[in-house]
């Protein structure tokens, strides 16, 4: 059995390797012989050359990475239960107890005014390239699925045509296209826009100004994320906006303003700078006051989203989410995903989902049993398909609601756009091809789609919003499918005891049962009584 749980010191993630691939010293990384003449593939290899670039995962703007870390429990190390017997949510008739009759609808909300037509949203999207150059299809995608979307730190101040007003934000561009893009497609009042802030975005008046000005009704405050410990950044190409971004208060490396900078720039010593976010300081005085601030500005949901914390902050997180009367938690695990976040720190810092979800339903029990409110929870790091979103939301029953995705959604978005270009160019690759050379072939919702909102707006729809949702459509079946197998007809029965852990190592991690004492007390009064 292996007890290396890293990979270290060369990944496709910053674009390096190792000269003896097959031959590599697992403390390390490096190659068993490091030879004199070497070029440097590897990553201390790469660092010699291109210093702190090597700490991100590259190339910046067309990407999105997450950890390559194995840890020593994850999701699946948990399998789902099924059952022959009953029904819970639908009459035991094997007519009606079917997948197709399964209600994935969720509902939270203080006032129970937020509905969901499937139990996961995107729990936060950025100012990152990848996050920009895809947003038409993810918001319109997830505001026709009926499901949540965040609009991430940075929004505001990444916007050159932001304009501010003594220090605060009075019109925007980018935010501006961002919101209206998916309340122009949500249908139904299914699922909801979300404006979340990190310390610029405060200082901006970012979430006042979403509130106010485009009819915002849900917030987030962000203590972090799963993949990394400080504040968001990204790559800058363009001089005069790594001034800009400076000139507002960002931390900007190396100095834009430098006359030794500006000269290495533009002979082209480096091509990028690096655009930091401050870290937050918490104090419990100034978390109520901002809530006090939102509230008094109108928001009527304020959510919280945190990250792989140590466990007393998870602990901040849900007391003050309870305390102040918050709509949801979202609680980010280690390693899930990111647009720019340091590649050694996403691997190697932080509480991993299954033990910083096993953490929170540990707490909201604790909060529960002394009478205390709780929001409406959701989890997030790495999920991707039904069966890990059956896992998460039993593993945190019966209080998690929601599982945050965020990788896997962009991706089938960027899929989707690829695919609308390659019918416009008709290039299609044979492997899409064999489908056929338009939307409605290749697409298996087109028809669906078309018929319900007609040929005019079908044919608006850009691509990338059709992958978003047909990726959708098949995790809203399969996890039909798992649930009708676990005899669970609808959300709220969903529970713990539908999950079994595979090891002693996860039953002890998760509180979830080892697989062979799974029923052992029921197996015994069935055995008895024969």
């Amino acid at each position: 059995m292996s007890y290396t749980f890293s990979k270290v010191n060369s990944s496709a993630a910053t674009l390096t390797k190792n000269r003896t691939e097959t031959s590599v010293v697992p403390a390390s990384g490096m190659c068993v012989t490091c030879v004199d003449g070497c070029i440097g593939m590897c990553e201390i290899g790469k660092s010699a050359y291109r210093g702190h670039e090597v700490i991100y995962p590259q190339p910046f703007g067309v990407i999105t990475t997450a950890a390559e870390k194995a840890y020593p429990v994850d999701y699946s190390h948990f399998n789902i239960m099924g059952t022959v017997v009953g029904a819970h949510g639908i009459e035991p008739d094997s007519d009606k107890a079917i997948f197709p009759a399964v209600d994935l609808t969720v509902v939270i909300g203080h006032d129970r005014g937020l509905k969901f037509r499937y139990p996961w949203l995107i729990p936060g999207i950025g100012s990152t390239n990848i996050a920009k150059n895809n947003w038409e299809g993810l918001a319109i995608g997830s505001a026709m699925a009926g499901t949540g979307l965040t609009i991430g730190e940075n929004v505001v101040g990444m916007d050159p045509q932001t304009v501010i007003k003594n220090g605060r934000v009075v019109d925007t561009v980018d935010l501006k296209n961002r919101v209206k893009l998916y309340q122009a497609h949500q249908r139904d009042g299914y699922g909801m826009i979300v404006v979340q802030a990190n310390v610029e975005d405060t200082r901006l008046g970012a979430q006042e100004y979403a509130i106010e000005k485009l009819g915002v009704q849900c917030v987030e405050l962000k203590w972090g994320q799963g993949a990394k410990n400080i504040g968001g950044e990204v790559k800058i190409r363009d001089l005069k906006k790594a001034q800009l971004l400076a000139d507002r208060g960002y931390i900007v490396l190396p100095n834009p303003h430098d006359p030794g900078v500006i000269e290495a720039f533009e002979h082209g010593a480096f091509k990028e700078f690096e655009r930091h976010s401050r870290v937050g300081i918490l104090t419990e005085e100034s978390f109520a006051k901002r809530i006090e601030e939102l509230r008094k500005a109108g928001a009527k949901y304020i959510f919280l989203k945190t990250g792989a914390y140590r466990p007393a902050d998870l602990a901040r997180a849900i007391t003050f989410a309870s305390k102040y009367k918050l709509d949801m938690l979202t609680v980010d695990g280690a390693g899930g995903g990111t647009g720019m976040s340091p590649w050694r720190m996403m691997n190697e810092w932080g509480m991993p989902p299954v033990y910083l979800h096993s953490l929170l339903n540990q707490y909201a029990n604790r909060l529960q049993a002394q009478g205390k409110p709780l929001p409406a929870l959701a989890v997030a790091g790495g999920f991707t398909f039904e069966d890990q979103i059956f896992k998460g939301l039993a593993m945190g029953a019966p209080f998690v609601k929601l599982v945050g995705m965020a990788r896997a959604p962009i991706a089938a978005a960027m899929v989707g756009k690829t695919i609308g270009h390659a019918i416009d160019e008709q290039q299609l690759p044979v492997y899409v091809e064999r489908f056929g050379n338009s939307k409605d072939e290749i697409f298996v919702t087109a028809s669906a789609l078309r018929k319900e909102l007609g040929n005019g707006d079908f044919d608006k729809l850009p691509a990338g919003a059709i992958g978003l949702y047909t990726y959708y459509e098949r995790l809203a079946q399969g996890l039909r499918q798992l649930m009708a197998g676990s005899r669970k007809f609808a959300m709220q029965f969903i529970s713990r005891d539908d999950l079994c852990a595979l090891t002693h190592k996860a039953a002890e991690v998760s509180g979830i049962q080892y697989i062979m004492d799974t029923d052992k007390e029921e197996a015994e009064n069935i055995l008895n009584g024969y």
